[in-house]
């Protein structure tokens, strides 16, 4: 499969392995309520800007050409903490990217039907962090 350009797309598919997308964060709300994976990990590498990452308790910036990666059972969030639009790559297992795509196309939005969307694919919803700045 090959996605030129990848920007704002993915590559992969609910059969893969993993999933690859190509993302751009341009505020600075959190992109995911806190949560965790039961059973899978996930990595970031960020191309352009800064993302704030809420990983259990502590918050770490990570910039432009770094990487983070937080593995499964871990309570984690992520925004842009810059002023400029962040690039980033976000390489997660597939189950992953199903539960992102099931977030996105509920109707229910309510705390219940997301907490219920969670579940479905062995994941936890906690709520949304506390605004801070590093």
């Amino acid at each position: 499969m090959l996605k030129i350009p990848l920007a704002g797309d993915f590559v992969g598919a609910s059969d893969s392995d993993f999933v690859i997308a190509e993302w751009t964060q341009d505020g600075p709300e959190w992109v995911a309520p806190l949560h965790y994976h039961r059973n899978c990990d996930e990595a970031w590498y960020v191309l352009e800007g800064v993302l704030s990452f809420l990983v259990g308790e502590d918050e770490t910036l990570v910039p432009a050409g770094s990487a983070i990666l937080v593995p499964k059972g871990t309570v984690h969030s992520y925004r842009n903490a810059g002023e400029v639009p962040a690039r980033y790559l976000l390489v997660m297992t597939s189950k992953t990217h199903q539960l992102i795509d099931a977030i996105h196309s509920s109707s229910d939005r309510s705390p219940e039907g997301m907490a219920a969307v969670f579940e479905r694919f062995d994941a936890v919803l906690l709520g949304w962090p506390r605004q801070t700045k590093v």
